[in-house]
């Protein structure tokens, strides 16, 4: 059984709970999203595996999971990237922000969602049970499908893009 934080509007722990509770009752818990950049400032996505609990199919960042119980935020993000992804890189906080939706299945996620960026170049092992496939794109072109094509992403993504296009383009060369 996999357990989430449940937490305050300011990332105070106030309990735990099984996942799927957690988003059948839409309780605040934490989570983590990371967006990793190449060295030519495209973006890494990746394209949720089919069988997900949630919004399977659909285009999102580099990796998202939950801590768990116990474990530090940045320690997850880390564990989390290799599991999914097959590689580490050296990341760092970006911002936070706390969103709500409900899924057509009626599952719904509320979080609070710490962000990480990072570079990498290497290679790529997608966990085919967890990530479909995978592509760096540039900031445009993801902008530009964003716009006419909103279905093909997930929300926290099409919430956290605006943020981290800001941020990438104020501190790029900074990460």
């Amino acid at each position: 059984m996999i357990e989430v934080i449940l937490v305050d509007k300011n990332d105070v722990q106030i309990g735990t709970m099984e996942k799927m509770e957690a988003h059948k009752r839409g309780l605040l818990h934490r989570a983590f999203s990371i967006f990793i950049f190449n060295s030519n400032g495209e973006f890494l996505l990746q394209q949720r595996a089919p069988n997900k609990y949630h919004n399977g199919g659909l285009w999102t960042n580099t990796c998202c999971s939950h801590p768990l119980p116990g474990e530090n935020v940045l320690k997850a993000a880390y564990r989390r990237l290799s599991e999914e992804m097959g590689f580490t890189t050296s990341l760092s906080p970006a911002f936070n922000f706390i969103y709500n939706a409900t899924f057509d299945n009626g599952l719904i996620e509320h979080e609070f969602d710490h962000v990480f960026t990072g570079i990498y170049d290497g290679e790529i092992k997608i966990n085919k049970t967890e990530v479909s496939d995978y592509c760096y794109k540039n900031l445009r072109d993801i902008t530009d499908s964003l716009q006419t094509h909103p279905q093909k992403y997930t929300e926290w993504f099409k919430i956290a893009f605006l943020q981290i296009k800001m941020f990438h383009e104020n501190s790029f060369n900074k990460l």
